[in-house]
């Protein structure tokens, strides 16, 4: 099982905002923050469920290849709440939600966005159609 990870970003401000904002409709809120008096080097937030941060994002050199991200949910609902922030906070289509079947299972629906450095996080839901 994972526990978290951490992706670099290359403007902390855009992508804090833009993660605050497309993650919340997963129930994720920025948990933790760190600024470079902590860190001694740079940036950090950690966002979370329940006060727990799972997903981070650093200021620093982007990692090249970029980073691809999957959140489970539970509802397509949520997956097609986490696009429509996404994309209005900024986020470019990499896949408007839609079953995927002919890529992963018949219950797969999911949806991509490349967020401000063109990391693909993704939204997916592995239930029955609703």
């Amino acid at each position: 099982m994972i526990d978290h990870i951490g992706i670099n970003v290359s403007n902390f401000k855009q992508s804090k905002n833009f993660y605050t904002v497309a993650l919340a409709p997963l129930g994720y809120e920025l948990v933790k923050e760190y600024n470079h008096a902590v860190t001694g080097i740079k940036y950090a937030a950690g966002f979370g469920i329940d006060g727990k941060a799972d997903f981070w994002i650093v200021n620093e050199e982007v990692n090249t290849p970029q980073i691809h991200v999957a959140f489970t949910v539970e509802s397509w609902e949520k997956v097609n709440a986490f696009y429509a922030a996404a994309i209005k906070e900024g986020g470019r289509d990499n896949g408007a939600p839609s079953v995927r079947s002919h890529y992963y299972h018949l219950n797969y629906y999911g949806a991509f966005v490349l967020d401000p450095d063109g990391h693909n996080i993704e939204a997916v839901c592995h239930a029955l159609s609703e």
